[in-house]
This record gives structure tokens, sequence and C-alpha cells, in this order.
């Protein structure tokens, strides 16, 4: 069974929108224009990008994603990885050329189907609606956070508010930086 790996920029208060700028939030950018720069906070993003097989996300993402990553050095290592978007709307016609192979899943079952594979880790990237869904559904197997110190108060969530049975997480790493970010990798508890 493959491991499906959850990775966010998050706010200590848990808000996970628009950390690299993205239109429409009253803080969009927060995470390189409220925090200093500090690049060995950063060095999980390079290692996700060595372990992962697979990128999932929902169509959302997809559409921030598709027109941007494909050309930066910075994700390069994801460029041919199969991805899989989450989505009832999305189509064919919608899917970008340049960034390899990429597969529409319409549901959870699929995502669930998918987890059976032979295959390394898959990781999501984003996808805040998407990560509520999985997180209720179970599928969610590991979370890597850089948290930020910062409270945002509104904004998209990572953890979903579903009135449901305590979730059990081990704490595998952590770190702290000198800027204040925290990086937590928590093992779900199955």
């Amino acid at each position: 069974m493959r491991t499906l790996i959850s990775t966010a920029f998050i706010s200590l208060d848990g808000v996970v929108e628009a950390p690299g700028g993205e239109p429409g939030y009253r803080n969009s950018g927060w995470t390189f224009k409220d925090v200093e720069f500090v690049p060995e906070a950063y060095a999980l993003k390079g290692s996700e990008q060595e372990e992962s097989t697979a990128i999932l996300m929902g169509r959302t993402s997809y559409e921030a994603f598709s027109p941007v990553w494909p050309g930066m050095k910075e994700f390069s290592l994801y460029k041919d990885m199969p991805k899989y978007v989450v989505s009832t709307t999305l189509t064919e016609a919608d899917l970008v050329g340049d960034w390899g192979p990429t597969t529409i899943l319409r549901t959870l079952d699929e995502v669930a189907a998918l987890k059976q594979t032979e295959g390394g880790p898959i990781i999501v990237h984003g996808s805040a609606t998407l990560n509520h869904a999985l997180s209720d559904a179970g599928l969610i197997d590991r979370y890597h956070l850089l948290v930020f110190p910062l409270l945002l108060g509104a904004g998209k969530r990572l953890f979903s508010t579903s009135d449901k049975d305590a979730q059990k997480l081990k704490l595998v790493e952590s770190e702290a930086y000198g800027n204040g970010i925290q990086k937590n990798v928590f093992e779900v508890i199955h």
C-alpha cells in the first residue's frame, strides 16, 4: 500500500490559504512577506520531491500550480512525475500538456484504490478541501507541516471541522528554525 503524505505551509492557527501570494486572500503571500527567509527551513520541500513518486491535488490547486510549476527549477523533480487530480468538473481538455502524465479521479474511492497500487509515496500539495475529505475518510498516512509563527485569522484551514472521533498522530520528526518556523512530521496512527 502506498503512503499518502499531506504537506503544507500552515499558520499557527491552521490557515493554509494563499501562502505563495495567490490572489483573493487578505494575507496572501504570508510565507515570504511576514517571516524572514531561512533556507534550511525549506529543506523539507527538496526531500519531499526526492521521496515522492506521484502528486495528488484538488482541482483548485491543480489550476493554480499547473501553469507555473512545470517551468520552475525549484519543482523540477515533479515535472515528469505522475499527477492525480480529484475533481468532479475538470475534463481532459483542462489538463496542461507539459507537466507529465495526469489522471483525473472523480471519487475518494478512486483515491483509496490508487493507494492500493504498487509504488512509492503520493504527496498532496495545497488542496485544503481535498485534505478535509481525505482526512475524514482516513486516507492520509503522514503530515509534513511547516508551521509559521503567525495568526492569520480567517482563511482556508488544513484540518476538517467535522465532528468525528479523535485521530491520533505520532510526531516522528521536528525541528525549529531561527525565524520561528517549526517543522513537524506526524504519522497518522490508523
